[in-house]
């Protein structure tokens, strides 16, 4: 007999924070506060059997902390256990196609002891890589030949980038900090720290779908993402991006990924193309405007002439973003996946799917409010500035 139980209705809301020095001033601090905001949010990640749904931060590259020199980009690389060092070769041969050079391979130190026993047996090898290059968009377009290349081999890519680096697995909030050693050290800084911990709903949780992505931190759902998958695989015949051939960048949308997953390869794609992150993000999730909900002119006139070349994700979905340099958060225009924010006087912005992740004085807090349904609130940390709504 048939129940009327069906997975696909299943939703609930992760856990996302966003912690930013608005003066762009790495520390250690505001990377251990990001994990204590994590781990207060552990009621936000689902669990089987002693299984996190996942867990992850998107940090700057603490380039004192690698300790290595010049310019260059570093990312993650997940491996299949039986056949990393062959794929580590075949990764090494596709950099020299592209004509870079891996500057080296760094074993990633991790504690396998706290995993259970499923996350243990679907863990895969973590390295991390090198390259001589600071230029994001030749990064994008390397790890995209990787994944084109690699990825039904196994090997999947969390960033690959001169500015961010994401640590994340099939973890639980407060197995994270214990599992990368990393995270716990004293010259680990950053100036901005996205967490998000997983409560798995739309997609089975694997090591590769914990989250951040590259770009953002999804708490949420995308309700019209069947739309927004198909049209984007029709829009691939009419893309002109100017600085780089389109064929080396297809699929655009990685196959077998989370709807969150979808909307992070649509944005960095744009971003690659030459749009600026809070750019891209107000064409993707416009806000709702009507005769009792008026916006200015122009505004209107962006949003009409975008929805020309771009439908609606819609949620309900809170976007926390990051590119290294701009960082913030905004709701989709149906406004309920509410996040809240304070800014310390301390010049620390955190951003929250929820109040309390931190324990914050009254007297250190200079402002506080919520986001607003299709509205940013974002740092740009390279001239330590707060750009709210309406000066975005």
């Amino acid at each position: 007999m048939k129940g009327l139980y069906n997975p696909g209705s299943e939703h609930d809301a992760c856990g996302v924070g966003l912690l930013v020095n608005t003066r762009g001033e790495a520390s250690h601090d505001l990377v251990e506060h990001a994990l204590k905001v994590l781990e207060h949010m552990a009621h936000r990640g689902g669990e089987r059997e002693d299984t996190g749904d996942g867990a992850g931060i998107q940090v700057q590259i603490p380039r004192t902390y690698y300790g290595i020199e010049g310019a260059y980009g570093t990312g993650m690389v997940f491996l299949p256990t039986d056949r990393a060092d062959e794929l580590v070769k075949r990764i090494d041969e596709v950099v020299a196609q592209m004509g870079l050079e891996v500057l080296s391979w760094r074993n990633v130190p991790v504690c396998r002891d706290i995993l259970s026993a499923t996350a243990l047996e679907t863990m895969p090898l973590i390295r991390q890589l090198f390259v001589n290059t600071d230029n994001e968009l030749k990064l994008y377009l390397l790890r995209k030949r990787i994944e084109r290349e690699l990825s039904a081999e196994g090997v999947y890519i969390p960033s690959l980038s001169a500015k961010v680096i994401v640590y994340k697995g099939l973890l639980s909030s407060t197995q994270l900090r214990l599992f990368y050693p990393d995270l716990t050290h004293p010259e680990f800084e950053s100036a901005i720290a996205l967490v998000h911990s997983r409560f798995s709903t739309n997609t089975f949780p694997t090591w590769s779908l914990a989250q951040p992505f590259r770009l953002i931190g999804h708490n949420g759902e995308i309700n019209t993402i069947r739309g927004n998958r198909k049209w984007m695989e029709a829009r691939e015949s009419v893309l002109e991006p100017k600085d780089f051939k389109l064929e080396d960048v297809l699929p655009i949308l990685q196959p077998g990924m989370s709807d969150s997953a979808s909307l992070d390869n649509v944005l960095e794609f744009f971003v690659a193309a030459g749009m600026s992150l809070p750019h891209a993000l107000a064409m993707l999730v416009p806000e709702s405007y009507n005769d009792k909900n008026p916006i200015s002119p122009a505004l209107k006139a962006f949003y009409e002439y975008h929805s020309i070349l771009m439908e609606a994700w819609d949620g309900p979905a809170t976007l926390l973003f990051s590119d290294g340099r701009y960082a913030g958060g905004m709701l989709d225009r149906n406004g309920l996946r509410p996040a809240r924010y304070v800014i310390t006087n301390h010049n620390t912005l955190v951003i929250a799917s929820e109040t309390g992740v931190l324990n914050l004085e009254a007297n250190n807090v200079t402002r506080r409010g919520r986001l607003r349904p299709g509205k940013m609130l974002m740092v740009d940390t390279c001239e330590g500035r707060i750009l709210f709504d309406n000066e975005i």
